[in-house]
Formats: structure tokens, C-alpha cells, sequence
């Protein structure tokens, strides 16, 4: 076989440098985005960030003079030279704005600047004084502690309860029994299970009531035996019911707790009372769990027009060229490190405008198309999937799925997720479509105005949604009702 050279033309993708950076900040939460952008003004000189809480303290300059100038000033001239490029709302998101790189040496640094994003202002309602900070979570360990040391005077017995406490869980129980703990002490102590149980007798007197129980029948049993005013019959029935027929009460089978009881309605709903009192994990109001706040990405607010999306500015970054450097960079135009990261700061600038400007078009397609929503609420939702708004912003799907993820939108309804308001469709008796969103408000609203003590079936829900219109299986109602953590109609039943 004979060689040969051949050319060929063909046209293939390639993803710039620029495009990866601007694909990957779409795809970030607001939180990953400050955290990949601190990562960046520290690798990057050339870029600094206007807004950085930094900028008020005092600063030591090079010939030694001390510098206290805040970031008005800088904020004042940057919105003034700020004002020629256009603002992320209005930026269609091609980088048309953005300066060439003929441009570098006779451009402004303000040129290149995310700095005319207009700073809120504090409200004179907000508190202008010192924050007020949290004081320290006492641990159940420390709480137990402190009442043995105002109770228990002889030191083998703290040191014994001292035992018994290290051995409790986080909600405290006492996972391990008295002859295990008895059986790892050594011998040389002398320590006898009476002792022991002397010890577990006095933990379980302190507070939180039910600390110190081996099972939730003993737990409820301790907590019951210390509510106040509270009627001997009504008292002893809670009693039997928690430490004999527990598992009945929790299967909210009452038919049969009323006959094993020999008691009536009346009787057993005064016990359920003074049992739903208790509090079935005592140490658990001790574990200090930290809150997740979600900081919403839009805003959605009513006005005359009609509702108005905005994007949130407190997460909104402000950055532009580092005016040092860029001088440095005039002086010296033959430098390539410096002409590079000015390069990477200008994409990094572009992509965040591009960032912005594509969720508040993503947003504002959702909500155009969403109206009934924010006017009446999650019943009224309309069926939608990612490829209507890629068709009607001339986006890919992938782009819509990267900027709903994780990029949530303040309404009157409350915080949610922007992929919240996609969802399937399930067929209707007049040919449309219903939201499986909307039809879980519904199932939501009938549940919650079904009667308690003869409360809806998942077979009854779908009738009733049947006689609404809606064409849906009893199995798909029981995934809504689980999807939405409602128990079954067994345990929805009461007296």
C-alpha cells in the first residue's frame, strides 16, 4: 500500500480558556462563587474587589505614612467612569462592553471595573450599634454535671454519676447497660450494682426530665411521673399506656387500646394529652446544629407594572483592575506575566456580568411564565420544562439546568429554588395539564382539611382530584403525600 499526505479542512468545538471560566461560574452556588473568587484575587494581582471589608482599616503605606482613607472615595470615582459600561441587568451577556486588548495601555483601569452595582443602604431601622453576639451552647454534659455538684456530696457518687453521663448519647439515653458499665470497672474499686443503680436513680431526678432513660417507654414513664397538675386516673392510664402498650398507641390503633384499657374516648384523649407533653428526646434541645441560611440570587417584588425581578446586590461582587499593577503594566508593555493576569482579570470581569445578566434573564422568563404562582400560590402553578426558556432565550438546556441550580429567588411565597418551579404535567380530563407541583398544594390542602378522625384515604384523594378534573392513580397520590412527608391515613387518626 502506498503512503501518502492528504489535507483536510473539518471544523470542530474547542472550549476557549475563557468559555470553561465562564461555564464553571455559572454552574456555582453563591456561596462555592465568593469562595472561587477569593481564591482568585489572591492568585491574581491585577484584580482587586472594590467591596472588600478590608478597605476601611488602616493601611501602612511604602514610605512609611499611615493611610485611613475608606472605599468612598474609590467607590465615588469608580461610579463615575462606571457609568459608560452597562450594568449586569441590561448587559446581553456577549461581552460586547468589554474593552479590546489594543485598549489595555490607553484604557482607564475603572474600564474594566464591576464596580456600578450601587451599594444598598442601611435603612433607619436597622440597628447601627455593636452586634450582638451569641453566647456559648452549654452541652448536656456540662448541664448534668453543674447539678451534681449541687447535689451529690459524696465523691464516689459524682464519680459513679460522672460515669453513667460519659455513657449517654446525644439525646440522652443510656445506650449501654448497668452490667456492661459495671463490668468494664476494675475490680480493685469494689464498686456493687446497687451503687450503680443508686447512681442512674439520681441521674435521672435531674433536669431535662427523661435523661438517663435505657428505652423511650422508661424515658416517657420518668417525664409523666414529674408533670405537675395533672389527674391520678388520667396520670396512671398515661403510665400503663407508655410502659405496657406503647407500640398500640404508636399505631394510633385506639380501638383496641380501649379495649385492652377498659376506658373511653374521653379517658384516652386526656392521656394523649399528657403524653404528647413529653419530650421523647430530652438531650437533644443541647446539640448545637448550625443553621444554613440561603442567600437568595434574584428577588421578586409586585409593583404597578406587574412583578419585577431584581437581582440580589448583596451577593453581587464588585471588582475592577488593581490600579497599581495596571501602571506598573503601562510602564512596562513588554511584560507577558502581567499582560496575561490582566487578561484573566478582564474574563473574570466579562464572565461575571455574563453570570448575572443570564440568571435575570433565566428568572425573568420563569416569572413571566409563572404568573399564577406568585399571585395565588403553588396551586396555580402551570407545568414547565428547561427546554421552553432555552427555546425562548436562545440558550442551550444545559445552560438553563447550570443556572438553575442551586440559585434560588426570594418571592411573597417564600425562598425557593429556581428548578422548584419545573416540574412534570399530569393529563386533565378536558385534554390540558396540571403541575405535579400544583397538584401537591392541593393534596397539602385536603389533607390538611380532612377530618382527623376519619381522615382521607390516598384512594379518596384521587376521587377527589377526579372530581376536579385531574386524571391521577391512588399509587402516584401516595408518592405526592411521601414526597410531601405526610404519614398515612393510620397515623393521621386521632380521638
Amino acid at each position: 500500500m502506498k503512503q501518502s499526505l492528504q489535507l483536510r479542512t473539518s471544523q470542530h468545538l474547542a472550549l476557549t480558556p475563557q468559555l470553561q471560566q465562564s461555564i464553571r461560574l455559572l454552574q456555582l452556588s453563591t456561596l462555592e462563587l465568593h469562595q472561587e473568587l477569593e481564591n482568585l484575587l489572591t492568585e491574581n494581582p491585577m484584580l482587586e474587589r472594590v467591596d472588600d471589608p478590608m478597605d476601611n482599616a488602616v493601611r501602612l503605606l511604602a514610605d512609611g505614612a499611615i493611610s485611613a482613607s475608606s472605599t468612598s472615595d474609590n467607590d465615588s470615582g469608580a461610579a463615575n467612569t462606571g457609568n459608560e459600561d452597562s450594568s449586569p441587568a441590561s448587559d446581553n451577556g456577549d461581552g460586547a462592553d468589554a474593552p479590546n486588548a489594543a485598549d489595555t495601555t490607553s484604557a482607564n483601569e475603572e474600564d474594566w471595573s464591576f464596580d456600578d452595582v450601587p451599594q444598598g443602604s442601611k435603612g433607619p431601622e436597622e440597628d447601627e450599634g455593636r452586634p450582638q453576639l451569641e453566647c456559648a451552647q452549654i452541652s448536656l454534659r456540662e448541664h448534668l454535671l453543674e447539678q451534681m455538684r449541687v447535689t451529690v456530696k459524696e465523691l464516689r457518687d459524682r464519680a459513679l454519676i460522672e460515669l453513667i453521663i460519659d455513657a449517654l448519647d446525644g439525646n440522652g439515653y443510656l445506650t449501654e447497660s448497668l452490667e456492661d458499665i459495671h463490668g468494664a470497672l476494675p475490680l480493685e474499686l469494689c464498686v456493687e450494682p446497687e451503687e450503680l443503680n443508686f447512681a442512674l436513680n439520681m441521674l435521672q431526678s435531674f433536669d431535662p426530665a427523661g435523661v438517663g432513660a435505657r428505652s423511650l417507654s422508661e424515658c416517657l414513664s420518668i417525664q409523666i411521673k414529674r408533670l405537675p397538675k395533672i389527674a391520678f386516673v388520667t396520670r396512671r392510664l398515661a403510665l400503663d399506656i407508655v410502659e405496657k402498650h406503647l407500640a398500640l398507641f404508636a399505631q394510633r390503633d385506639f380501638n383496641k387500646l380501649k379495649k385492652v384499657l377498659t376506658c373511653d374516648d374521653e379517658d384516652l384523649r386526656e392521656a394523649q394529652v399528657v403524653i404528647k407533653q413529653c419530650k421523647p428526646h430530652p438531650g437533644a434541645e443541647f446539640t448545637a446544629d448550625a443553621s444554613d441560611y440561603v442567600v437568595p440570587d434574584v428577588i421578586v417584588r409586585k409593583s404597578k407594572n406587574g412583578w419585577q425581578v431584581l437581582l440580589n446586590q448583596d451577593v453581587m461582587p464588585r471588582l475592577r483592575v488593581n490600579s497599581m499593577y495596571a501602571n506598573i503594566m503601562k510602564q512596562n508593555r513588554g511584560d507577558g506575566t502581567l499582560s496575561s493576569q490582566l487578561q484573566e482579570a478582564r474574563w473574570l470581569i466579562k464572565n461575571m456580568r455574563q453570570r448575572f445578566d443570564t440568571i435575570l434573564r433565566v428568572a425573568q422568563a420563569i416569572v413571566e411564565r409563572q404568573r399564577n404562582f406568585f399571585t395565588h400560590g403553588a396551586v396555580a402553578m402551570r407545568p414547565l420544562v428547561l427546554r421552553e426558556i432555552a427555546d425562548t432565550l436562545g440558550l442551550h438546556e444545559s445552560t438553563i439546568s447550570r443556572v438553575t441550580t442551586q440559585k434560588y429567588m426570594l418571592t411573597p411565597h417564600g425562598m425557593f429554588e429556581l428548578k422548584y418551579f419545573f416540574g412534570s404535567h399530569v393529563a386533565t380530563e378536558t385534554g390540558g395539564e396540571a403541575s405535579s407541583t400544583a397538584i401537591r398544594a392541593l393534596i397539602k390542602q385536603l389533607i390538611g382539611a380532612e377530618d382527623q378522625k376519619n381522615p382521607l384515604s390516598d384512594s379518596k384523594i384521587a376521587d377527589m382530584l377526579g372530581e376536579q378534573g385531574m386524571v391521577i392513580a391512588r399509587r402516584t397520590v401516595a408518592k405526592y403525600r411521601e414526597a410531601l412527608k405526610i404519614p398515612p391515613v393510620s397515623l393521621r387518626k386521632s380521638l
